[in-house]
């Protein structure tokens, strides 16, 4: 039997496994903080004779659908890979004008909407967001002020962002206060002072979808000790069910630490 024609006849169970996953989940520790690498949105659409217009839009609406999964279930911290550095400087014009129009639209809705109040969630952006037209480093500017009251609950959106990156960065930044520190002595806790956002805590679950199974220098600080779920779908197929999971698959697995 094809995997195809498996997945159509599996479907009607789906709302009944989606329940059993959620009782198994329910009762155990929730990941505090939750990245997502939202793949797959251009195989997608090839794969669907669709326009990459139609993909990235399904993808925004599905990010917006996950979020609020995420916070619902517990998660107090979210990041998305919104962006690479290398994603900003190999893909078109024309494909970066629609992924970076999604994402201010998605941004200016959490505020009309008032997804941010319901859910005091704090919004921040980090990258080198030089590299983003006017209009999205204004939205992002203006969600950040609006949302800076609240603690509780954060997300974040890399944009034009790379670990590599950030790193050096952090090390360029902490050069320049060399006659004021002594470097000898240099602690993880005073590093992180010099990151993109210095308050922005380890991921303890880390999210891919598409079936690739790399991190593609996605917060390579913060990603040292995160466990690690591929997902076979593609980014607009993503279902609660994945999602379940994801979180399963990190409730079973025994964090040492390096212990």
């Amino acid at each position: 039997m094809g995997g195809d024609m498996l997945k159509t006849l599996m479907k009607p169970l789906y709302p009944l496994y989606e329940k059993v996953l959620w009782h198994e989940i329910k009762g155990g520790p929730i990941p505090s903080h939750v990245a997502i690498i939202p793949d797959g949105n251009r195989r997608w659409a090839r794969n669907n004779n669709q326009t990459i217009n139609e993909a990235y839009m399904l993808g925004y609406k599905k990010l917006r659908e996950v979020l609020i999964w995420l916070l619902d279930v517990g998660v107090k911290n979210v990041t998305v890979f919104a962006l690479s550095t290398e994603n900003c400087t190999k893909r078109t014009r024309s494909e970066l004008d629609i992924i970076m129009g999604y994402i201010k639209r998605g941004i200016e809705e959490l505020v009309t909407e008032e997804f941010i109040y319901k859910y005091k969630i704090r919004v921040r952006a980090i990258g080198k967001l030089e590299m983003v037209t006017e209009d999205l480093r204004k939205s992002v500017s203006k969600v950040s002020e609006i949302s800076s009251k609240y603690s509780e609950r954060k997300l974040t959106l890399a944009i034009c962002y790379g670990g590599r990156q950030e790193i050096l960065d952090a090390v360029s930044r902490m050069l320049r206060d060399i006659e004021k520190k002594d470097l000898s002595n240099i602690t993880e806790a005073e590093f992180r002072k010099y990151f993109y956002d210095e308050e922005l805590s380890d991921i303890d679950l880390v999210i891919r979808t598409s079936g690739e199974m790399r991190i593609s220098n996605f917060l390579l600080w913060h990603l040292a000790y995160s466990e690690l779920f591929f997902c076979e779908a593609y980014w607009p197929d993503f279902r609660k069910i994945d999602l379940w999971r994801a979180i399963r698959a990190y409730q079973h697995r025994l964090r040492r630490f390096g212990a």
